[in-house]
């Protein structure tokens, strides 16, 4: 993780700033200098940082290099300030990286220093758009992520691997750029370290596989935030009730890479239990307590607006009466059981909907190697075929790549018999819009999914996916 300053001012910084926002995935801390409020976005993730003073001043600005940057970035609207800013970092650190937007030609000589010329920028840009021009990779398809590089690190999983052994059902590696020559993909070429990869498939499906390669295990909850949300409604809760989800909530946040445990508590009784819950208070769990709002709903939603939330921690019949509404939200939900978070051992996953479950498998695999859970995938055939499908396929080879054993079960009796009577394990469910909008008929269906309620008694996570079924 590597820490990063910023110095912002002007229209540009805020355009600069609201991408690395929507984009960032926790791996960074960011530390945000500006003196103007318009030039910052609203949403403040968790690992940014915001100073409010002029980054020109050098008392000031060398206050903020109490931490060890790894790189700063000067994207300033005026000259005098971007000249000034970078001398001031050069007297405090004369040896870090700085890049800088140049509108103006500043000229420095300064091998440590990056000048990214704004005009030679937009006129590569719009040359793009000129007939039998060629386009720079960057701009081509879609532009949502689609087309990506991976240089492979020393060490990596994907070193020395063929690309035969490497499954590519859903993406697909379409180069490899070795010592700065292209090289054409064949099943018997092996990947070497720094190796850089072209791969090309579904965004969703390619940030799995940069992780992967990467071997970036402990992120979870990102990349859909980084605070654990707890929502206690003293109404509608019993001490032992409020008792439990707190315990599992407090046990979760100390074994996964979430920043901060947030505790929303609406409707308070001023009791033991509240005086309680506001003893937790602490650096790293925020207790947050709404005298106004009784509506569960309502808080969550407006604070999913404001938290940064990675992961929802709810009781069952929470989770069942508001379950179109958490389906909306789109976060993990992490509905706790009744036998006590310290018994889990397992985790087991009955998806039969391959396209669903893939999606999110890095996720599952991070989040279960963070609990130190085993993985079990039960593939239920009614049919009596057990041939290796594609479902099994995938999590094999991610169990390689991830350097986490998998035991895939194939079985014509349904696992649910077996597992309802289990206390030790956490099931993994794909929270597609046929799990929202089940309907009592649900029962009579042959999909493992849309049976989640017969392990209701078991803590399940509902792991959001971007194609509803």
């Amino acid at each position: 993780m590597k820490n990063i300053l910023i110095l912002a001012d002007g229209i540009l910084a805020k355009y600069f700033l609201e991408r690395v926002v929507n984009l960032q995935d926790g791996a960074n801390n960011y530390s945000v200098v500006y003196y103007d409020a318009r030039s910052v976005p609203e949403h403040k993730p968790e690992n940014f940082t915001f100073h409010n003073f002029d980054p020109t001043s050098f008392k000031k600005l060398s206050l903020v290099f109490d931490q060890e940057f790894f790189q700063v970035m000067i994207v300033v609207s005026k000259k005098i300030d971007a000249e000034a800013a970078y001398e001031n970092i050069r007297k405090i650190d004369p040896k870090i990286q700085i890049v800088m937007v140049d509108r103006w030609g500043i000229a420095y000589d300064d091998k440590r220093l990056y000048l990214l010329d704004s005009r030679e920028v937009l006129s590569s840009r719009f040359t793009d758009y000129l007939p039998d021009m060629p386009v720079i990779a960057q701009n081509v398809g879609l532009g949502q992520g689609e087309i990506m590089e991976v240089r492979i690190p020393t060490g990596s999983s994907y070193s020395y691997r063929h690309l035969g052994n490497i499954e590519q059902s859903t993406w697909k590696i379409a180069a490899i750029y070795r010592a700065n020559k292209l090289i054409l993909p064949r099943d018997s070429l092996m990947i070497q370290p720094n190796d850089m990869l072209l791969i090309i498939g579904d965004p969703n499906v390619l940030k799995s596989v940069y992780k992967s390669a990467k071997r970036e295990i402990g992120q979870f909850p990102s990349p859909f935030g980084q605070v654990i949300y707890c929502l206690i409604d003293m109404l509608k809760m019993s001490d032992k009730d409020i008792a439990m989800i707190l315990n599992d909530a407090m046990l979760l946040h100390s074994k996964i890479n979430s920043r901060r445990l947030y505790v929303k508590v609406i409707n308070p009784t001023y009791s033991k239990q509240f005086e309680k819950i506001k003893s937790y208070e602490g650096a790293n769990i925020s207790i947050n307590i709404d005298y106004y709002e009784r509506s569960f709903y309502r808080v969550l939603k407006q604070d999913v607006k404001h938290v940064d939330i990675g992961l929802i921690i709810v009781r069952h019949d929470f989770f069942v009466k508001y379950i179109r509404e958490f389906f909306e939200i789109r976060k993990p939900i992490f509905k706790i059981g009744f036998w006590g978070f310290s018994e889990l051992r397992e985790a087991v996953i009955l998806s039969n909907d391959s396209d669903d479950i893939e999606k999110e498998s890095s996720a599952i695999f991070d989040f279960s190697s963070q609990l130190d859970l085993k993985i079990k995938l039960y593939n239920f055939k009614p049919e009596g075929s057990l041939e290796e499908d594609e479902l099994s396929e995938h999590f094999n080879n991610l169990s390689k790549i991830f350097n986490k054993e998998i035991e895939i079960i194939d079985s014509q009796k349904n696992p649910l018999l077996v597992l309802r009577h289990r206390s030790d394990i956490v099931q993994f469910i794909p929270f597609s819009r046929k799990i929202a909008h089940s309907n009592i008929f649900s029962i009579f269906s042959t999909d493992m999914d849309k049976l989640y309620f017969k392990l209701a008694s078991n803590y399940q996570v509902f792991m959001p996916v971007t194609v509803d079924t």
